[in-house]
């Protein structure tokens, strides 16, 4: 479908949990030289039962993240017609862009662990939160808020957290001043998951911290008809950096297999990815996955009774059917 849809060309890197079980690593010793060969990487899903979830994220997906400085992670939550949601929403009350830090703060790494095994043991995890990291996202989200409806909400929860949370306010405070055009809440990461339920047409943009952005992102995704649905980008914007793109769900080990899998996710990933590169067959994917969400067919999570394939192979015929109907440059 990448192929079909925009000028690209696909190398395949077989990285994951088979290659951790082969060689004991996520991803070769020299895997973030080779991804910086390519314009941008698309990720499919990686994790498995008998490989435990911190090998999986500190041996392949916070590396990328990190030491390829991919600092923000985009994540778009539309409810595209004939996709049902949980709560009573028409597809225009759920349009919201989640901007989430994707560097540090809790996912930092930083902390360690005494007295293993003993009564007494003790685990410390400290969050990092850099004025570098912290403004750089936040302009970031501005400038989204500017290209939307020029609204923006910070997810924060410093009344708990003194220290990080707080410059985290002060940051999003001062950036505001230079964007008064933008109308700008700090909104407490609890009461902004309730609204997100109860008024989510009152939210665009998110910008928010490593941990906040996952969690608020998981339950946008069930708002927008589950995670099948969720793309994601990582990317480090204005920069050749190759971007990552993934679908949020993860590898699924329940239904794996079986068929019955929704590839929206991920064909939206890729969509992401095209108009990452400057591509405008992004925008073609990006339609024909609506068009295929709204006529069908869909897969049973989203109340069709369609397999992966026929999903997938419905989408890729409208992409070509639109192709075909594309006036030529």
């Amino acid at each position: 479908m990448l192929e079909a849809a925009g000028r690209v060309t696909l190398t395949e890197l077989t990285w994951g949990s088979a290659h951790w079980r082969k060689t004991g690593a996520m991803m070769p010793p020299t895997g973030l030289t080779q991804v910086q060969l390519f314009d941008a990487v698309l990720l499919g899903a990686v994790g498995a039962p008998d490989i435990p979830d911190d090998i999986t994220l500190w041996g392949l997906l916070l590396p990328l993240r990190q030491q390829l400085d991919l600092w923000a992670n985009i994540r778009p939550a539309r409810l595209l017609p004939g996709i049902p949601s949980p709560i009573k929403a028409a597809a225009r009350d759920i349009d919201m862009l989640f901007i989430r830090e994707n560097t540090e703060g809790e996912y930092a790494g930083v902390g360690g662990r005494a007295h293993q095994g003993l009564a007494h043991e003790v685990a410390l995890e400290a969050g990092v939160f850099t004025r570098t990291a912290i403004e750089r996202v936040v302009r970031y989200a501005f400038a989204q808020a500017e290209a939307r409806s020029c609204r923006v909400i910070s997810a924060t929860k410093s009344n708990a957290s003194r220290y990080g949370y707080v410059l985290w306010d002060e940051i999003f405070a001062a950036v505001a001043t230079e964007h008064p055009n933008v109308a700008s809440e700090r909104v407490l990461v609890d009461a902004l998951a309730a609204r997100m339920v109860r008024d989510p047409s009152s939210i665009d943009v998110v910008v928010a911290s490593n941990l906040f952005g996952d969690i608020l992102t998981d339950l946008a995704g069930a708002l927008q008809g589950g995670l099948g649905m969720c793309a994601s980008a990582n990317v480090a914007p204005e920069t050749a950096k190759p971007g990552v793109f993934e679908p949020v769900h993860g590898s699924a080990p329940d239904i794996a297999g079986r068929g019955i899998a929704n590839p929206c996710g991920a064909i939206w990933s890729a969509a992401l990815l095209l108009d990452h590169v400057g591509d405008r067959g992004g925008r073609v994917i990006l339609q024909a996955l609506q068009d295929v969400c709204a006529d069908g067919p869909r897969t049973r999570d989203v109340g069709g009774s369609a397999t992966t394939a026929e999903v997938g192979t419905a989408i890729t015929d409208r992409v070509a059917e639109l192709i075909r109907r594309r006036p030529a440059r």
